[in-house]
This record gives structure tokens, C-alpha cells and sequence, in this order.
């Protein structure tokens, strides 16, 4: 059978799979792939609490340079004050106020030209955050920035601590591609990062104290037990050494780190043209085990090694440190 042509840009194999062109980075703004958006008087972004005739987004977010997503609300205000204080902005750190308080999905802080935004956990939630931000993004008319997900993750083959910038999100089966279901039929995305953000993170770390930082991939799986080879799950139907050559597999195609949200946002973000990063620290070595028994405080100075780097990257692009 014969390829299916769909609006002349890519096909429809005979597995009902579609690879979607991609778009290069070079272009400033934002590739959104959606023509319907221009036949809608108003786009309500339900998820933020927010809308195009309610609010006037260029002047709320026109000049966002940044921005910075992860999985706690918690942890995402704290960003944004730390950004806050980073930044020597006027006012108090702590007098930051949440711009989605009108739902209790997703949480929203603007530092500046600074967005922190939470994103819930696993693929679904940050999928819709996404969807919602670009749009956002795009009516803001924003040029000229980059997106980050700094978080956690788990480690294969790093001491805890380290931090992981994502060269490639690739999937439990090691490729570098996010598959989404759309109308019955597979669309196929490439998970490629920006390579001028990554090498210039790791610089950036190389001038921080105590924040040990690599390029690796990042395999990113549907959930935190059974797709992660754990063994301590309500269920569990592979052995111990399963899940070892398993996690060796993965060493030997370079991934360094496992989480849950890297081939979606990674997808999305290539695919509008958007100049992204994935910034994790690992808080085991899976080689080790699967439970988290690190003491809290240590935990907390590990989750914050990924702030402090990017941070350090803002306030390098901004002029304030050399």
C-alpha cells in the first residue's frame, strides 16, 4: 500500500504511524502547528486560569526570557523566590504571588523576565501544562527565549547528586523519539535537545562549587515502578537480575538518569521550534536500590543543585556575573 499524504507534510505508513517534520531551532518565535487557533476569537487557557480576551498576555508576559518548569508547586515558588533574590529584583522575595490561584492545576510565578510554572507528575500533566504555556507564549508574542525542566531523578551508574543535563529523552526502549496517539494513528517526534544550551549548562557548572554536573540522555518512562524496573512496587513480575541487565542496557546506550516527564516536553518543545533543556539531579544510583532513604536535608540541598545551575545560566545570559 502506498504511503498516505497528509496536508503534504509527512505520511502515514501502513502502521498507521506518522513522523512529524521538524522545525529548526534557529527561528526566534514560537512554530505553533495548530491552524484553528487563528479562526478563534478567544482561546481560553482553562488550565491557568487564564484567556486571550480576559487578560492581556503581551503585556502580562512579553518579556519572559525563561522559563522554568518542574513537577511541585512547592518547589517551583521556592524557585521563584530563589530567582527572585538571585536576580537582586526590588520588593521581597516572599511577596510573590501565584497567577493560576484561580485552579488548583498548575502554579505560576513571574520573576522579572523569569517564569516558574509547576507541572504535576508524569507525561499527561506536563503534557497539558505545555500545551497551555506555548499557547501563552505565542500569544504573548515572546522571542528570544529558553525553556528549562529542572527536577529529580534517579540515577544509573551516577553517585546521588549529580546532575544530569539531557543530551537526548529517549524511551524504554533507548530511542531518541516520543510517540503520541492522535486519532488512532502514532505520531512519531524527535526528542533532540538544543546542543549550544547543554554545552553551555555544563560550562556554567564548571564555574559553581559542589554542583557536579555531565551530559547524558535521560530515559523517561510512564511511571515510577514497573516502568523503572523498581522492585519494591504493589506489583512486581521480574527478578532482581531483570532489573539489573536492564539498567545495564540502558548504561551502555548512555543513558545516566531516569524520570517521567523528558520525551514529551522535549518533543514538544522540537517541534515548535522551541530552544529547551531537561536538568535533573539524580537522588540514587538505581544500581543501588530503589528506595529514597537519603535524609531530608540532604535531599533538599541535592533538589536545589539543579536551581542553582540554571540560575547561574540566567543571571551569565543577563550580564550579571561574568
Amino acid at each position: 500500500m502506498s504511503p498516505i499524504l497528509l496536508n503534504g507534510i509527512g505520511t502515514v505508513n501502513d502502521h498507521s504511524e506518522y513522523i512529524e517534520p521538524e522545525v529548526p531551532f534557529k527561528n526566534p518565535q514560537i512554530h505553533v502547528k495548530n491552524p484553528h487557533l487563528d479562526t478563534m476569537e478567544e482561546d481560553i487557557l482553562y488550565h491557568f486560569n487564564l484567556g486571550t480576551k480576559t487578560h492581556n498576555l503581551p503585556e502580562m508576559f512579553g518579556d519572559i526570557k525563561f522559563v522554568c518548569v518542574g513537577g511541585s508547586a512547592n518547589r517551583m515558588k521556592s524557585f521563584a523566590q530563589f530567582i527572585h533574590q538571585e536576580l537582586a529584583l526590588p520588593g521581597n522575595m516572599h511577596d510573590v504571588t501565584d497567577i493560576c490561584e484561580g485552579t488548583d492545576r498548575y502554579s505560576m510565578y513571574k520573576v522579572g523576565p523569569v517564569l516558574s510554572i509547576s507541572h504535576g507528575m508524569g507525561i499527561p500533566s506536563i503534557s497539558i501544562m505545555l500545551h497551555e504555556l506555548i499557547k501563552l507564549l505565542h500569544h504573548a508574542r515572546c522571542i528570544d527565549f529558553i525553556l528549562f525542566r529542572i527536577g529529580t531523578s534517579g540515577g544509573v551508574g551516577l553517585a546521588p547528586g549529580t546532575v544530569v543535563v539531557t543530551d537526548k529523552a529517549v524511551d524504554c526502549f533507548f530511542r531518541a523519539q516520543f510517540e503520541q496517539v492522535v486519532l488512532g494513528k502514532v505520531i512519531t517526534r524527535s526528542t533532540e535537545l538544543d546542543v549550544g544550551v547543554s554545552k553551555e549548562l555544563l560550562q556554567c557548572s564548571s564555574e559553581l562549587d559542589d554542583v557536579p554536573t555531565i551530559i547524558g540522555n535521560t530515559m523517561c518512562t510512564s511511571d515510577f515502578y514497573e516502568g523503572q524496573g523498581r522492585l519494591d512496587g504493589a506489583l512486581c513480575s521480574f527478578s532482581t537480575e531483570d532489573k539489573l541487565e536492564y539498567l545495564r542496557k540502558a548504561y551502555n546506550t548512555g543513558v545516566r538518569n531516569i524520570e517521567m516527564e523528558s520525551t514529551v516536553f522535549a518533543a514538544m518543545c522540537r517541534a515548535c521550534g522551541i530552544k529547551a533543556a531537561v536538568v535533573c539531579v539524580t537522588l540514587l544510583n538505581r544500581f543501588d536500590g530503589d528506595q529514597i532513604a537519603t535524609p531530608h536535608d540532604v535531599l533538599v540541598e541535592y533538589q536545589q543543585r539543579p536551581q542553582v545551575l540554571v540560575a547561574h545560566f540566567i543571571k551569565k545570559r543577563l550580564g550579571l556575573v561574568v
